[in-house]
């Protein structure tokens, strides 16, 4: 016979479930975290620290307190839209790789200073010229003394300005015109030339040419040396020849120093002749010597022609020239007395147009 159950016996029962389930849903949830955390990366217990802001970046004003000896810095500049300046030219080279050497001279054709203008369209108005591709060495002017040689000058001016081009020189061409009928005196328009040129360009050297010669070889450069250069020393009127050392006449070269150092050119040379020595003279005394190129590059040629009227030979020129020593101190630029009549800026030379005195002023 079954025992009746004793009150409660179910409720314990299910008690008992309930407490069993409870412990197994603990258990499996504890295993779960566990095999988590091993599994997963480990947390940062610490918030990462926080970088600094950039030093331009904006805040609040009310935060910004600069130091105290902080200055303000410069903005940026934007870009500058204009080109860069272009670099100084290079010296030109020396020699200058243009020159050909010997040339053919001829007076045989008459000349158009128009075509000669037109061929040479790199000199500018009153003879002034520079070479672009380089920075010449020498700034020289070409002092010509003139007087009605208006068919030698086309000649001078056809031959020449090419030459002197291919030297790489930055030149100028000045023609110094004696007004009147007074004899003529070369070495006082040279004087003139030198001084006028001075007011329009700073030339450190200064090339002394009579209007008829024309040199056969652009290799005898016409520049200034460390001595007093003479250039014309093989001329076809001398046969090719020095006619005597102590010559320095036609064409010739001193610079600035040198020039100013002899106190210029004789004033009171009137005529022909005698001028040229008095310089030599006047070289020498100032302890200077003559420089030359050789004779085949030193030829010339002049332009046959014949006496100028009030050219005649100086009957005073020996005497005067005897006396240099005592004379050179107080004849020359220091001395020097003129009037620019008028100066006319032409294609291919400047002319300026002076009056000079006479012998007896």
């Amino acid at each position: 016979m079954k025992e009746p159950s004793l009150p409660g016996t179910s409720l314990q029962r299910a008690c008992r479930l309930l407490v069993a389930f409870c412990a197994l849903h603990l258990s499996a949830t504890l295993l779960y975290y566990l095999a988590g955390s091993a599994l997963g990366p480990p947390r940062n217990p610490e918030p990462p620290p926080r970088r600094p802001p950039p030093a331009n970046a904006s805040q609040p004003l009310s935060r910004q307190t600069p130091p105290t000896d902080a200055r303000p810095r410069p903005r940026p500049q934007p870009a500058s839209s204009s080109p860069p300046l272009p670099l100084p030219p290079r010296p030109c080279p020396e020699p200058s790789p243009l020159l050909v050497g010997a040339l053919r001279v001829e007076f045989s054709q008459p000349v158009n200073l128009e075509e000669v203008a037109r061929i040479n369209p790199q000199v500018k108005d009153g003879g002034r010229f520079a070479p672009k591709d380089c920075k010449a060495l020498q700034k020289v002017a070409i002092i010509i003394p003139f007087r009605n040689r208006e068919e030698h000058l086309k000649y001078w001016l056809y031959y020449l300005h090419p030459i002197l081009q291919r030297q790489q020189l930055d030149y100028g061409v000045y023609v110094i015109n004696q007004d009147g009928e007074e004899e003529f005196n070369r070495a006082k328009l040279l004087n003139i030339g030198f001084t006028e040129a001075l007011k329009e360009y700073d030339y450190d050297c200064f090339v002394f040419s009579d209007v008829d010669l024309i040199p056969m070889d652009d290799r005898n450069t016409y520049k200034c040396y460390s001595q007093p250069r003479h250039l014309s020393v093989s001329m076809d009127k001398f046969g090719f020849r020095l006619p005597y050392n102590q010559y320095f006449g036609g064409v010739s070269a001193l610079s600035k120093e040198q020039f100013t150092k002899i106190n210029g050119f004789p004033n009171n040379y009137w005529g022909w002749g005698g001028e040229d020595d008095d310089i030599y003279n006047r070289l020498v005394f100032k302890g200077m010597g003559i420089s030359r190129p050789d004779a085949v590059i030193g030829k010339c040629r002049m332009i046959r022609h014949s006496r100028d009227r009030k050219n005649e030979p100086n009957p005073e020129r020996f005497d005067r020239i005897a006396h240099t020593r005592e004379t050179m101190g107080s004849d020359g630029l220091n001395s020097l007395s003129y009037k620019v009549l008028r100066t006319d800026k032409y294609p291919l030379y400047t002319k300026i147009t002076v009056d000079i005195g006479s012998p007896n002023s």
